[in-house]
């Protein structure tokens, strides 16, 4: 049996969704939440490909709307272009505070990027070059906009969650959880509704580029980082 993970950072540490696949079109959706990037690595050391949805490879040198797979992303989002944020160059990555990743940067860094810095930094400790044919960046609502062929509301709304259960429902089926239900017995403070559907969503990611279906950005071989990653989001 195929096994694949979604992983997505929360409050309380990574979510991490696995889905097995079963005979006669059957499989399970399971969901739990790992403290850091290494345990969630470990919840899914049985999965073939896993779909993370936290940049991997990163700039030197920040360069005008980050990475040339960000901007891609962004254009293909169009209006919701603006869930894709800029990842800090690496000379922010070891960053006291937001004034100081600024200062190393040399360039403006978002409030909301430097408040993921540190499960950038988990990701980064953790991947090395050999890992990517396994281990692959990924962007939630370009995967949703593959499912809906069309623009959606935004997550954060009710009628938004609402879209994306349904589609999560068309791809998993009766093995995709109440992930209301999920919440509750996890935990309303350790993460909300949005980062439950992200994760599952890139669980399907990550079967997609295992069947070889899944599209990449930016087109073409993607850029290097000084460390030999492949800096690409997959969808």
């Amino acid at each position: 049996m195929r096994c694949h993970a979604g992983m997505d950072g929360c409050r309380g540490g990574w979510v991490v969704a696995i889905a097995t696949d079963g005979a006669n079109g059957g499989g399970t959706l399971r969901i739990d939440v790992a403290r850091d990037f290494a345990e969630a690595l470990a919840f899914a050391a049985s999965a073939s490909r896993i779909a993370v949805d936290m940049p991997i490879g990163l700039l030197d040198v920040p360069q005008p709307g980050g990475r040339a797979c960000d901007r891609a992303a962004r254009a293909v989002l169009g209006r919701q272009g603006s869930s894709v944020f800029s990842p800090p160059a690496r000379p922010a990555l070891d960053a006291s505070d937001h004034r100081d990743a600024q200062r190393r940067q040399g360039a403006g860094l978002s409030i909301q990027t430097w408040n993921i810095v540190p499960r950038i930094r988990e990701v980064d400790a953790a991947i090395d070059a050999s890992m990517q044919p396994r281990v692959i960046e990924a962007h939630p609502e370009l995967a949703f906009r593959v499912l809906a062929g069309a623009p959606l509301e935004r997550k954060s709304t009710a009628d938004g969650f609402a879209e994306r259960v349904a589609l999560l429902r068309s791809v998993f089926g009766a093995a995709l959880p109440d992930l209301v239900a999920v919440r509750r017995a996890i935990g309303p403070s350790v993460l909300k509704l949005d980062d439950l559907a992200d994760a599952c969503v890139l669980a399907f990611v990550a079967r997609r580029a295992d069947d070889g279906s899944a599209r990449r950005l930016p087109d073409g071989d993607p850029p290097v980082d000084v460390r030999g990653l492949r800096m690409e989001i997959w969808y």
